[in-house]
């Protein structure tokens, strides 16, 4: 499934390049073609750093524990690597708003995956406040935690559109180096 998504996406891209060259610059940013500044690019810029720093936590005790990670979720550590890898990079593309399209794209891919697991694995949309759940009837792996459900990738996937279709803002190396 994780294949069919980002062979699609990379066809679509090839697809609006070839045909459409004025196009090029802003598949690499945004799809939206304007770089907003004042107080909507600031909260562009809160939104990208936000999420982009959530990615760096995310990413990186995932790849420093590579194969724990890819044998709990039982997944190729290669898929693994590529996703831990996409957080990681494409959060510090998001924090400085370059190539800011091209580095949501495989971290959208990722939080999807990510939220299709849960959602087969049977977990709700929102879980019950951990305060409401009887005592130690969950225990994460560190203790007390987060009862496991789809919410946060829904959320994640959600900024990340919010990103890739309005942009990185005024603020940001792609509007140094895209705007004409």
């Amino acid at each position: 499934m994780i294949y069919q998504f980002a062979v699609g996406v990379a066809i679509a891209f090839f697809i609006a390049a070839f045909n459409f060259p004025q196009l090029r610059p802003y598949l690499l940013s945004s799809l939206y073609h304007v770089y907003p500044n004042g107080l909507p690019g600031l909260a562009l810029l809160l939104l990208r750093v936000s999420v982009g720093g959530l990615f760096l936590l995310h990413g990186y005790p995932k790849i420093t524990h590579l194969r724990q990670w890819a044998e709990s979720l039982k997944m190729p550590v290669l898929l693994c690597f590529l996703s831990a890898a996409s957080m990681l990079g494409g959060g510090i593309f998001l924090i400085i708003g370059f190539l800011t399209l091209l580095a949501t794209l495989p971290i959208l891919g990722s939080m999807l995956f990510a939220a299709y697991l849960h959602i087969s694995g049977g977990k709700p949309f929102v879980a019950q406040d951990p305060y409401l759940i009887p005592q130690d009837q969950y225990q994460g792996p560190l203790g007390q935690g987060e009862p496991p459900s789809w919410e946060k990738a829904f959320m994640y996937c959600v900024m990340l559109i919010a990103i890739a279709v309005l942009g990185p803002g005024a603020y940001s190396l792609d509007a140094l180096i895209f705007v004409r």
